[in-house]
C-alpha cells in the first residue's frame, strides 16, 4: 500500500539567476537614482508616472511580469494576493497626476514583491516544507 506524504514540498522552478535578474529590474523600476541633494532613491517607475495613463500602464505591465515569476517559484497564493494588492495600490494611486509619482517614489512596489518571492526561494531551498503545499494521506 503506497501512503503519500502528508506534505510535500513545492519545487521552485526559478534558479538564483532568475531571483538575481527580477531583483536588478526591481531596483531599475524602484529605486535606481538617488535624488540630487538628498538620499530619496527613485527609479524609471516615478519617472515613467509623469506620463498620464500611458506611464503608469508601463509600470503596471512590468510590474506584472515581476508578478509572473511567483507562481513559477512556488509561491502561495495569499502571498500572492499580497503582491497583487502591492500593484493595484501602486497603480491605483500612481494614476493621480503628480501625487501618484511622490507615492511611486515611496511605495516601491516592485521592490517588495520581489522580496516576497525572493524569501520564497530562500525558504524553498533550505526546507523541506512549504507552508500551503499539504496533501492528504489516502
Amino acid at each position: 500500500m503506497d501512503q503519500k506524504p502528508y506534505a510535500t514540498k513545492r519545487e521552485s522552478t526559478l534558479d538564483d539567476q532568475a531571483i538575481d535578474m527580477l531583483h536588478a529590474l526591481s531596483h531599475l523600476m524602484d529605486k535606481a537614482f538617488t535624488i540630487p541633494g538628498t538620499n530619496i532613491k527613485m527609479g524609471l517607475d516615478s519617472i515613467i508616472g509623469f506620463v498620464p495613463v500611458i506611464g503608469d500602464t508601463i509600470g503596471l505591465a512590468i510590474s506584472g511580469y515581476i508578478y509572473s515569476f511567483a507562481k513559477r517559484a512556488g509561491v502561495p497564493w495569499y502571498k500572492r494576493m499580497h503582491m497583487l494588492g502591492n500593484i493595484f495600490i501602486d497603480w491605483l494611486i500612481g494614476v493621480i497626476p503628480f501625487i501618484g509619482d511622490l507615492f511611486d517614489i515611496g511605495w516601491k512596489a516592485n521592490t517588495k514583491n520581489v522580496e516576497i518571492i525572493k524569501a520564497h526561494h530562500q525558504k524553498s531551498k533550505t526546507s523541506d516544507i512549504i507552508e500551503g503545499n499539504y496533501t492528504k494521506m489516502s
